[in-house]
């Protein structure tokens, strides 16, 4: 990784809830609501922030865990702020805290853990599966 990447440092993203993002399994929506399923997803990709810019050229990130606590919901066109802050990096593992706000308050908090592996790693780890 290239130098610079300290620890407090954030990355946020802003969304709006739109229906695809609604708890729903099987093709039926179960809640009218930002899921937690799509929540994950916006903390992976607010972590992904935080390493792009250290990256080197032979390496690639790979989400590792996510801990998270769904707080409160969040309906359609509500909008959610998800803000990452790194808390540690040692080696190749990078873990950032991820906290969720929508006008009401937080909604979810959490972790995500991701490993920075050269990308030649990375691809003779997919070819056996």
């Amino acid at each position: 990784m290239k130098p610079g990447m300290a620890i407090g440092r954030q990355e946020t993203i802003k969304i709006e809830v739109t229906e695809e993002m609604f708890a729903s399994f099987e093709g039926t929506v179960v809640h009218p609501v930002y899921s937690t399923v799509a929540m994950v997803y916006h903390m992976e990709w607010v972590s992904r922030k935080i390493i792009l810019p250290f990256l080197e050229e032979h390496e690639e990130g790979m989400g590792a865990a996510v801990e998270l606590k769904h707080i409160s919901p969040s309906p359609l066109h509500s909008f959610v702020s998800l803000t990452a802050t790194l808390i540690e990096h040692k080696k190749e593992q990078v873990i950032t805290k991820v906290e969720a706000f929508n006008e009401h308050g937080l909604i979810g908090k959490g972790e995500v853990k991701q490993v920075i592996l050269p990308k030649e790693l990375i691809r003779k780890k997919l070819s056996i599966i």
